[in-house]
This record gives structure tokens, sequence and C-alpha cells, in this order.
């Protein structure tokens, strides 16, 4: 069942066919990031971060080693014309549509999977390759849950539901943000400084908290009964759980997360 909420004046974005369309202006919190593809690599680099810069602590040398590599991740830009990068976007497509052939890199297509238009190199401006290696990642490791959220299976939907690629985009920017993993020789916030206990436990620790991240994110759209300008409330509040869950004293494995039972549900 489609659910009405959110037919608001001035909130015009799908086109005749039903699908959505980018909005006309950006809407913009200080930990999210969704409009305009302009808006999108504009905000990740002039985006503030929260820091505790009282925190000092000290790594180890395992800890040291995951942080540098994810950090080079981050570094890394989405380029069109990169060979690997173009069999990681094909790839992806097969994750989503495995019975359908992908007719080229820019089609009508990708608006299938939410995408903001027909070139989905163009919406990884604002996040760099990490964001499609996240969803890769989500795809392959996690492959019930990647098509549970992309063909929003569960719930009461919105009539103006959330493009699913660009939430994803979306959330990498959020947890990059939220974890400080930017600052530079390691984060100066409290869940950075968690997180890092269990990077060192696992080195897929950030791409986990990615599939995490996101079905809580779809979790919380449902729960706070959300349509298409709501996003970035559905994602503060997402960032809120998340903060939560990684201050509790007895997690010491990305597994422990209360949230991570959503993978499986």
């Amino acid at each position: 069942m489609k659910r009405g909420k959110g037919d608001k004046k001035g909130t015009k974005n799908r086109d005749v066919s039903g699908q959505v369309v980018p909005l006309t202006e950006p809407v913009v919190v200080a930990t999210a990031m969704v409009g305009t593809r302009s808006w999108i690599g504009g905000l990740f680099t002039r985006s503030s971060r929260r820091q505790d810069k009282s925190i000092d602590y000290t790594l180890s040398p395992l800890q040291e080693e995951r942080l540098q590599k994810l950090q080079d991740r981050l570094l890394v830009p989405f380029e069109e014309t990169r060979i690997d990068h173009q069999e990681s976007l094909k790839a992806l497509w097969n994750a989503a549509f495995p019975n359908v052939s992908l007719t080229g890199l820019v089609t009508e297509q990708w608006k299938d999977m939410g995408w903001q238009g027909p070139n989905p190199s163009t919406d990884f401006r604002g996040c760099g390759f990490i964001a499609l290696e996240n969803l890769l990642f989500s795809a392959r490791t996690y492959p019930v849950c990647f098509r549970r959220l992309l063909l929003k299976q569960r719930g009461d939907r919105a009539k103006w539901e959330y493009p699913f690629a660009v939430a994803g985009i979306n959330i990498s920017f959020m947890l990059i943000q939220m974890l400080d993993l930017q600052n530079t020789p390691k984060p100066k916030c409290i869940p950075g400084m968690n997180f890092l206990k269990l990077l060192e436990e696992d080195e897929n620790a950030f791409d986990v908290l990615y599939c995490i991240a996101f079905a809580m994110m779809d979790a919380q759209w449902l729960a706070m009964h959300a349509s298409y300008m709501e996003f970035n409330e559905v994602l503060q509040a997402t960032r809120n759980q998340l903060e939560r869950e990684l201050s509790l004293e007895d997690i010491h494995r990305i597994q422990d997360l209360p949230a991570y039972n959503l993978l499986f549900q």
C-alpha cells in the first residue's frame, strides 16, 4: 500500500510516469545531502564535522593500518573512463536486476535503481568510488537485505519513496562524516574512536556498518511514516541511533550492534 503523506505544496519531485526526479532546490541539513548533483558534490567538501578535540587516544598498529587503508579509499574518485570502475557499476546492475540486460553505461535504465539521471557517474561526485564499493558489498554480502531495500518490499511505503541509489550515496557520506574519517591521522570524535575498536576486529567493519545503516534508515523511514522531502530528517535520526549504539559498553565487534539483526529480517 502506498501512503499519500508528503503531498505538500512545492514538492513536485515526480514526473507523470511516477519516476523520482531531482528536486529543483536541494534539501540540506548538516549531516545529509540530497538534491541536485552540484549540491551532492559541494556539500561533501563543505560540511562541518562535530569533533571533541579533548579526545586523545593511541592507535594499535592494526588499527593504524586498517584506518589508513580506509582513509585511502576515501580519496579515490569515481572515474567513468576507468575500466574497473565501469565493471563495478555493471556488477551492481547485475546484482540488482539479474534478469535485465543493461543497454549501456549511460541509459535511462539507471533511474530504475534510483539514480538521478541516465549517467550514475555524475552522482558519485559527492562521495567517490567508496559509495559504489559500499553498494556492491551490500549486494554481495547481504543479498536478501539488499533486494528488500532496493525493491521496497517491506512495510507501508510512501507515495513518494526515497531513490535507492542516491540514498546509498547519502549514507556513505553520512558515515564518513559521523566517524570523522577524513580527519588525519585519526578521528577526533567519540563515534570514530569507538568505531576503530570494531575496525580492529573486522577489516570490513565500515562496509558492514554501511549495510546496517541502510537497513536502519529504511526502518526509521517506515517508523516515521516519512516521504521524499523528509529524507534528511530520517537520515539524522539514523545517525543519532548509530551513535548511541556505537557508545554502548558491550560492543566489541560489529556484530554486537543491536541493529545488526536488521540485516537478516
